[in-house]
Order: C-alpha cells, then structure tokens, then sequence
C-alpha cells in the first residue's frame, strides 16, 4: 500500500506567478526525494489561479519526510503557501492487487 497525496492551491489574485515558480522549483526535487514515486503539478487552463497536485508516497515516513524537507520548506511554505488563497490535501490508500 502506498499513500496518495491529492491536494489543491488556489492562489490569491495576482499570485498565480509566485506559485508557479514555486512548484517549477519544488517539483523536481521533490522527485528525487527516497520513498517519492511519483509528483505531478498541474494547472486548471480555464483558471489559472487553481493548482493540482498528484504524489505518491511509500508510505506515511515519506510523506512526512516530505514534509519535512529543505526545498518544502523554502518553496512551499516559504513562497507558494503564503500567498495561497485556500489550500486542501486529501490523502488515500493505493489498492494493490
């Protein structure tokens, strides 16, 4: 079982730029992260201040790993997340078969 990340930023009015570069910068590096099996950032074209986010995790220590790490910390919390209008994260279980 691993855990999926599914979370949604909308940016403030005029922000949509700084989240943007943000998530230009974490994403990769969120990738090479251990326990990381997959990070996808993604835009609503019809609404460009709305963010999508897809991860995929090993387990809850990689989330929290994730969490917890240097590029989180300066381009989540130090850049995209102040300058967040709303921020929601659902978490899920994979179904291996």
């Amino acid at each position: 079982m691993s855990v999926v990340l599914r979370a949604t930023w909308i940016a403030k009015e005029g922000e949509e730029e700084v989240v943007l570069d943000a998530l230009t910068k974490l994403s990769p590096a969120s990738r090479e992260e251990p326990g990381c099996r997959f990070y996808q950032a993604y835009r609503d074209p019809a609404e460009p201040r709305i963010f999508h986010l897809f991860e995929i995790y090993d387990d809850d220590a990689a989330v929290a790993a994730h969490g917890e790490s240097e590029h989180f910390k300066q381009w989540a919390l130090g850049r995209a997340i102040p300058v967040l209008e709303t921020r929601e994260r659902l978490f899920f279980e994979t179904i291996d078969v």
